[in-house]
């Protein structure tokens, strides 16, 4: 059956008569994702000055659910750079666009933010973005739809009028007539941004487009794995009215985007992934970065006990949807004793309901069945350890080796050896998948649970789960991860478009999704004072001073 949209005037040509299963008839696509196989590869190309390119290798992507070569991806080597490096530096300091010059551009951007959040609000483009996203970063369809829909409420968030108020300016009045000084949010002009696996639409589309609507040029690398979705994004964008010259796409592999970076110089980069990376790129870079890096993002339960069944299904959710990998997943567990065995059942019984055949559980792309089962054996080895479900390998599966296959697992660690020093770094190391620490206390160690947040490194996200005021004063007044949740529907995973997401504790911070994040990582304080005069009558010169 098909369904015809009807366009209003200036609207979307590329909307054409749409079939809930053929690709073919969405005119931006060139990928087809219910096609991509070993028989049928696809092909996506690099943008730059404008044009779609393709470098003089690839790099073979593999099907992470079967092993099967499926897509081509633009190997780009540091030979290549030379286009990528000229097109970023034509882009002066002071933007593409600025408060006082091609404003124009403004009203642009809300156009074809307003244009892009009504294509992909039709039921075949979103359904085209999640199972292509679905196909390469393996995940539930509730949670690939979840992640377009995001995205779809982020652009409609900044229709119209709304782009140029992320520039909106202040004045004070000066010293005499004819002086005042005005604060401008002024553009970066070229910069850069990496973005990981596991969003592969959302974070992408929420920082490239945060970084044009500032008026900078950005360049885009994305993970390779997963490149194809933003390439598909890009040329909607196109079809909406977005200057091809506007921002250009970058595959290769991280070595040589570090050497484009050092070349080109971008006035800030932000990036999205792990510590150590991002460490590496602070350093080189000379601290011109943003980060939102690696997340061990902690979960108290308080004392109150309430919507256990509730409780259960949101830690189930933060701890393994999307198997584990998401920067905001809950990596550790302190729950208040009063919680009892009872809630650790439920937990299991949550985690058993997961399966590969409906992606509730699935490859893991960034460590290996090996990695994490060896980072389990070692959680265990700490006295008192125990494991509390999971801890095998995924069953009757054909996941390839270079990616992970484990069951939702959750290992339970007394707090007290938790703290040590000889156990706390290896208790609270990330590991990108369906594996969480759990620990206990009592109301008279809640310091030593302060304490444990206060040691780790990242602070991300965190939830608790309490409706007891004074415990969260307490709580809350004494941690500072950036995105947290308090009261009893409190959960650590979720990013949506209304609200912060994004770490604290650290200037390097980066955000996403709102006007604040926006500005705070796209755009800098520039204050311009105006001076006219008259000069008063009768002035002569003064003695010098």
């Amino acid at each position: 059956m098909h369904r015809f949209v009807i366009e209003r005037s200036g609207a979307l040509p590329f909307l054409r008569r749409f079939s809930s299963r053929a690709a073919s008839n969405l005119s931006f696509a060139t990928i087809d994702p219910n096609q991509l196989s070993g028989a049928e590869p696809g092909k996506i190309s690099n943008l730059v000055h404008g044009s779609w390119t393709d470098s003089s290798k690839f790099t073979d992507i593999v099907d992470p659910l079967n092993g099967e070569l499926f897509l081509k991806i633009p190997d780009t080597s540091a030979a290549e750079l030379a286009p990528f490096v000229s097109s970023s530096k034509s882009c002066t300091k002071s933007g593409l666009h600025n408060p006082i010059r091609n404003v124009e551009r403004y009203l642009l951007y809300g156009d074809i933010s307003a244009k892009a959040a009504h294509i992909l609000k039709q039921p075949e483009v979103e359904n085209f973005f999640a199972r292509l996203v679905q196909r390469v970063s393996p995940k539930s369809l509730a949670q690939a739809i979840g992640e377009v829909s995001v995205t779809q409420k982020f652009l409609e968030n900044f229709s119209g009028d709304q782009v140029r108020f992320l520039s909106r300016s202040f004045a004070v009045p000066g010293n005499h007539l004819g002086q005042q000084s005005n604060g401008y949010r002024w553009p970066y002009g070229p910069v850069a941004i990496i973005t990981p696996f596991n969003f592969p639409l959302e974070i992408p589309v929420l920082q490239l487009l945060g970084a044009l609507y500032m008026g900078n040029k950005p360049v885009l690398k994305v993970d390779s794995k997963v490149s194809v979705v933003m390439e598909q994004m890009l040329r909607l964008l196109h079809a909406c009215g977005m200057p091809k010259t506007d921002a250009d796409f970058l595959n290769c592999d991280g070595p040589t985007m570090h050497q484009f970076l050092l070349e080109a110089r971008p006035k800030v980069t932000l990036f999205t992934g792990s510590s150590r990376v991002a460490e590496k790129l602070a350093e080189d870079l000379r601290g011109r970065v943003k980060l939102e890096d690696a997340g061990f993002d902690w979960k108290i339960l308080g004392p109150d006990v309430q919507e256990e069944d509730y409780v259960a299904w949101v830690c189930d959710q933060d701890a393994y949807a999307c198997s584990g990998q998401k920067c905001s997943a809950q990596s550790i567990l302190f729950m208040h004793k009063n919680w009892g065995a009872s809630f650790l059942e439920k937990l299991n019984n949550l985690a058993k309901r997961r399966k590969l055949e409906d992606l509730t559980v699935g490859p893991v792309l960034t460590v290996t069945t090996d990695r994490i089962l060896d980072h389990l054996q070692k959680l265990l080895r700490i006295p008192g350890a125990k494991l509390l479900f999971g801890g095998q390998e995924l069953k009757n599966h054909s996941i390839p080796k270079v990616y992970g296959a484990v069951e939702p697992t959750a290992v339970f660690i007394p707090l007290t050896q938790m703290l040590r020093d000889d156990y706390f770094n290896l208790v609270t190391t990330e590991i990108f998948g369906p594996l969480q620490v759990i620990t206990e206390y009592t109301c008279e160690h809640l310091p030593l649970v302060l304490e444990a947040c206060e040691r780790m490194e990242a602070h991300l996200t965190a939830a608790v789960v309490s409706n007891d005021a004074k415990f969260l004063q307490e709580v809350l007044g004494n941690t500072t991860n950036g995105t947290t949740y308090a009261g009893i529907r409190a959960r650590t995973t979720g990013a949506p478009q209304n609200h912060w997401f994004g770490p604290a504790g650290d200037p390097r911070a980066a955000g996403i999704g709102t006007p604040e994040a926006i500005r705070l990582v796209w755009s800098c304080h520039r204050e311009i004072i105006h001076d006219v005069g008259p000069v008063p009558k009768g002035w002569s010169l003064p003695p010098p001073s």
